[in-house]
């Protein structure tokens, strides 16, 4: 089944969100996952940079969304010689995701910490904590994003350990609360 078809089955619910990132990591090494506990190495701080403007490499975009997390958030411009997997491009952007204890390396609950496992995030049928423990609540969850050099934002087909992207495309972790932001920025 395609995204597309996911999104317009589960039209109110976002659980396809979390559901894309198990499947497309499941059949990946957990070598290759992104962890929250993954040294960044001495690599990492000569090839990102921040950046406003254009990015010759691969402008990695993290947006706390609905959850407003300014500590969260980051712009960073990652240099790459061809097609990268998205997880290492996160590593050399020293943005670190972290999973859930049942799907340690196939989901993305937490990035850069966010959100805290004592934040209450706010949704429209009352207040709900992430614990991390299983698959993220189908209201509020990290989705990942693909823009490429010339062209619109779109939902990523595959999950951090098989994704790659090349220079001049972006990539963003967007958080989302009751389907709010429902895309990234332009």
């Amino acid at each position: 089944m395609t995204l597309t078809k996911i999104r317009t089955a589960a039209a109110g619910s976002l659980a396809a969100a979390g559901l894309l990132l198990t499947l497309a990591g499941c059949s990946t090494p957990a070598a290759t996952q992104p962890s929250a506990s993954a040294p960044a190495s001495s690599a990492s701080a000569s090839a990102a940079s921040t950046t406003a403007g254009p990015c010759a490499g691969v402008k990695v975009i993290v947006d706390s969304g609905a959850l407003k997390q300014a500590a969260a958030d980051t712009s960073t411009c990652v240099s790459v010689d061809g097609p990268t997997v998205a997880s290492k491009v996160l590593d050399k952007a020293k943005v670190k995701t972290e999973g859930t204890t049942q799907y340690p390396n196939e989901i993305v609950c937490r990035v850069n910490g966010v959100p805290a496992a004592d934040f209450d995030i706010k949704h429209k049928d009352g207040t709900y904590r992430e614990e991390c423990k299983g698959m993220p609540a189908a209201f509020a969850y990290w989705g990942l994003w693909v823009k490429p050099a010339s062209g619109e934002w779109a939902y990523a087909q595959e999950g951090l350990a098989t994704l790659k992207v090349s220079p001049g495309e972006s990539l963003e972790l967007l958080f989302t609360v009751d389907g709010e932001p429902a895309a990234p920025a332009a």
